[in-house]
């Protein structure tokens, strides 16, 4: 795993596949993300290694505390960002793509204020 992004890239999935199914192993992150199983295990063992992840002997995942948190708060900015464009007028697929790029690297203020906006037009 190279950087920041792909950090936050794999946990979100980790989040979402969890709501999707009981139990989460890297051929799924595999799977969902479309990568090679070889780079989910390094970013799976990386993930872990940094605490925020615990792999069981039969290959599921499951979060830390700390890794938990952070994969809720990345999953908070996709979808917080999403509904904005939604609600400026852009189509569901280019809003999702454009926060899932913008999710990473927004300033944590700007988003607080966005998500204000956003709360507040509900």
């Amino acid at each position: 795993m190279k950087d920041h992004e792909s950090e936050e890239m794999y946990l979100e999935t980790i989040l979402v596949l969890k709501g999707e199914r009981p139990a989460v192993r890297s051929i799924d992150i595999a799977d969902k993300l479309g990568y090679a199983k070889s780079s989910v295990s390094r970013g799976v063992s990386l993930l872990q290694d940094r605490g925020y992840i615990k792999v069981a002997d039969d290959g599921f995942i499951d979060f830390t505390e700390a890794g938990a948190k952070k994969a809720e708060t990345i999953y908070e900015r996709h979808n917080v960002l999403t509904k904005l464009f939604v609600a400026l007028g852009a189509d569901t697929e280019l809003a999702e793509a454009n926060a899932c790029r913008i999710e990473h690297v927004i300033d944590d203020g700007i988003f607080d204020l966005i998500k204000k906006y956003v709360d507040n037009k509900r």
